[in-house]
């Protein structure tokens, strides 16, 4: 069996993935207009990107005359999944409570969110 495929997205690229996955499917035109409001970048860019990521199996097209519609290829939680497996392998060795002891000292952490973390552990120890 081979091993999962890593998916390691660049900021642009992980932007554009998060406005197909919201919408499902865009024109090029409609994920510039997207991400214009965050930051600003040519529509040539996200044509180019789009087209590159395209052949890289992450998003696929459809034509609409001479208009390509793209969606994502990949879903958002096996990218997210990818992304942060590879976080934890390169950086913390796969030592998961190097990791999240890292981030809970690294930011702040609401007393909300750190609830939300003890229900995860304690449902996780339930299940194992």
């Amino acid at each position: 069996m081979s091993p999962p495929t890593i998916h390691r997205l660049g900021d642009l690229q992980l932007r554009i993935m998060k406005v197909l996955w919201a919408r499902g499917e865009a024109t090029v035109a409609e994920v510039h207009a997207a991400l214009g409001r965050q930051e600003r970048f040519a529509y040539t860019t996200i044509a180019t990107m789009l087209r590159k990521m395209d052949a890289r199996g992450l998003v696929t097209h459809r034509a609409d005359g001479r208009t390509f519609i793209y969606a994502a290829a990949l879903a958002e939680d096996r990218v997210g999944h990818s992304m942060a497996e590879h976080v934890l392998d390169r950086l913390f060795e796969g030592r998961l409570a190097d990791m999240v002891s890292h981030l809970l000292t690294a930011r702040e952490v609401s007393t909300e969110e750190l609830a939300r973390i003890e229900r995860l552990i304690a449902d996780r120890r339930r299940r194992s």
